[in-house]
């Protein structure tokens, strides 16, 4: 008996160095092989860690969980899916774990090259891109006139209270992971997981349309019909027929710098964005020495209604920031640069977007305008042809800076969502040599790539879904729910009033769009809702106290800014078409699809994981290994219920 015991604990001692030395990846595998009668048949304890070389792969990069060792194993994880998915969805992760463990997944540390300066010009590059020339145009002339700086000011609004949630907590948990870090924390695993799958969607798809209309403004730019360097493919479906080789090569090429260097993009953005905002100064200095003021009446020909409408498509001319807040880990001091990037690189572009409305307004009247090439046909109605060059090479370089952040941003939020093991850990390593996810950065790019080959730019713009706005709106939440609430310190009783001020909030917000959709000239569903809103922020003010300030950066005025963010990040989300919802909709039902097959289950096993080898680390070694159903590692130890 006493040598069985020496044995038991020299094993005990052996498997605390295998779990201290070995990959993270591994893991489940280890906790596995603790528990087999003969540890050292199990390929890890008895022949050691085998190192790989090149750009070789085994299971264990994708599947290294528990659940999938065998299928015996995956039917009994499918068994237990209620149970894991009441312990994922409950559960709630910490900064620190995020901060720490998560990101230890990564096997190496991404460098800290990037300054308040270089995130304030990727704002830029990734907010000013093609859009802003053609956008303007459009809802000038349809649906609001001059009256579309109105719209560019509701919508940059918007936008900027969205960046004030988003700075605090890229200051506060300085990681890759962007909103799916801040979400997990907040909200818990399955909100989460939700809308980072949307965020990926719109990334890819938003993408492919911008890689196919660098092909057609680089056409003109040459002189060429926007469709002349498309291949024609006759068997391929209508739709799908156009091959675009050129917008694929722009994808190579910006997977290229994104993954050589972040400081390599950062430098490339620079000068790309530098060239586009020289460009932006052009149109806005040559065009108003052509202003005629008469030009400007009627102002607000479609009315208020008109300006809204317009404020929720033109919203989407600032979607992009997001992607600066997944580079804080890159950040090298996020409590300054974070804020100054962010919110200085918004307030650039408000500005120039509202500069540009003003403009092209004044250069002709707004029945004028051309909805394709707005700026170019303004020139030459005032005899200056030559310049649709120059607008073309703008919207050139303003495409190649959007894509260049946003490779960089989608590749380090699948990073971050796959060291959870949501998605398979191979797309989490981080290149020891680049500092930068290789992986994902390669697969994302990937995907943009075969869908701008294929796919034509209307049906692209017809994929794009209400999942920003979704987002932006559930990161606000977040936030009220980050300064109202922590685990173990609010009382039953304000978590109670919480949750109340939250419901009425979001409650009195989807009143007031719904009212907006239905009701074309009434104003009585308004004098409820609004006042409802109102007085449930106030009641959060007055009479919730707050659980925990920020250390280094906070949003002020809370909840009142948050809540406004919240109130209209939902208006115009009721402004979006039912098609974008079918799409929303059917999207999310394949993400859950995933979810409940792999995803849960791969999560469920890595968190269980660490929370035995956070015993061993600990020193209650006997305790781990006797509890492998122990609750607790990623995100586990936190639940809102408690």
């Amino acid at each position: 008996m006493k040598q069985d015991s020496v044995t038991d604990k020299f094993q005990l001692v052996s498997f605390y160095f295998e779990i201290s030395s070995a990959d993270l990846f591994s893991l489940p595998n280890l906790i596995s092989a603790k528990n087999s009668k003969n540890m050292g048949s199990s390929g890890v304890a008895g022949g050691g860690m085998v190192k790989r070389r090149g750009c070789s792969c085994t299971k264990d990069d994708f599947l290294p969980e528990e659940s999938f060792e065998s299928f015996g194993n995956y039917l009994s994880a499918l068994r237990e899916t209620p149970m894991r998915l009441r312990d994922r969805a409950l559960s709630r992760s910490l900064d620190s774990t995020e901060l720490h463990e998560v990101k230890a997944q990564s096997q190496h540390e991404m460098k800290k090259t990037l300054s308040w300066w270089d995130l304030m010009w990727f704002g830029i590059g990734a907010v000013i891109g093609a859009g802003i020339f053609v956008l303007t145009g459009l809802e000038a002339k349809e649906h609001a006139g001059p009256a579309v700086v109105l719209s560019y000011v509701v919508s940059g609004v918007s936008a900027m209270l969205s960046v004030f949630c988003y700075t605090e907590f890229a200051v506060e948990i300085p990681v890759a992971g962007g909103s799916f870090a801040y979400l997990r924390v907040e909200l818990g695993d399955f909100v989460a997981f939700i809308a980072a799958g949307n965020i990926l969607l719109e990334y890819v798809i938003g993408g492919a349309a911008v890689a196919r209309s660098w092909t057609s403004y680089f056409a003109t730019l040459l002189n060429h019909k926007p469709d002349d360097f498309l291949i024609k493919a006759h068997g391929l479906t209508e739709g799908y027929n156009k091959l675009d080789p050129i917008a694929v090569g722009v994808c190579g090429i910006i997977c290229l710098f994104a993954v050589l260097s972040t400081k390599g993009s950062s430098r490339l953005n620079y000068i790309a964005s530098i060239i586009h905002v020289v460009v932006i100064l052009f149109i806005i200095i040559a065009g108003l020495t052509k202003a005629d003021f008469n030009n400007y009446t009627p102002f607000a020909p479609f009315g208020a209604r008109g300006v809204f409408k317009s404020s929720a498509v033109l919203f989407f001319a600032y979607i992009g920031f997001d992607a600066v807040s997944t580079m804080a880990e890159e950040t090298k001091a996020p409590a300054r640069d974070i804020p100054i990037g962010l919110v200085g690189s918004m307030v650039i572009t408000t500005v120039a977007y509202c500069l540009l409305a003003v403009t092209l307004c004044l250069m002709q009247p707004y029945t004028e305008i051309d909805i394709n090439a707005p700026f170019s046909v303004a020139f030459q109605a005032v005899g200056w042809d030559w310049a649709k060059y120059i607008v073309a090479a703008g919207a050139l370089k303003g495409m190649t800076t959007v894509l260049l952040v946003g490779a960089v941003g989608q590749a380090r939020y699948m990073t971050h969502i796959a060291r959870t093991h949501m998605l398979p850990p191979w797309f989490a390593k981080v290149d020891s040599r680049t500092g930068t996810p290789v992986n994902a950065t390669v697969v994302m790019l990937a995907a943009t790539a075969v869908i701008a080959f294929f796919t034509k730019l209307d049906i692209l713009a017809e994929l794009l879904s209400i999942s920003t706005l979704f987002i932006f709106m559930l990161v606000a939440v977040a936030l009220l729910v980050r300064r109202y609430y922590v685990a173990g310190v609010t009382t039953p009783a304000d978590r109670l009033k919480l949750a109340a001020c939250l419901a009425l909030i979001i409650g009195s917000s989807v009143a007031t769009a719904t009212y907006w959709g239905l009701s074309e000239n009434g104003w009585v569903g308004y004098v409820i809702t609004v006042p409802i809103w109102l007085l449930s922020t106030l009641a959060l003010w007055a009479f919730v106290p707050h659980a925990r300030d920020p250390k280094l950066w906070g949003v002020p005025l809370v909840p009142w800014l948050p809540s406004a963010s919240i109130a209209i990040n939902i208006f115009l989300l009721g402004s979006i078409d039912g098609a974008s919802f079918k799409r929303f909709g059917l999207w999310t039902g394949a993400l859950l699809i995933y979810y409940f097959l792999f995803g849960l289950h791969a999560c469920y096993d890595t968190a269980k994981a660490a929370g035995e080898l956070k015993k061993v680390e600990e020193g209650n070694v006997v305790g781990a290994v006797a509890n492998p159903g122990l609750k607790g590692g990623y995100g586990t130890t936190v639940n809102p219920s408690t």
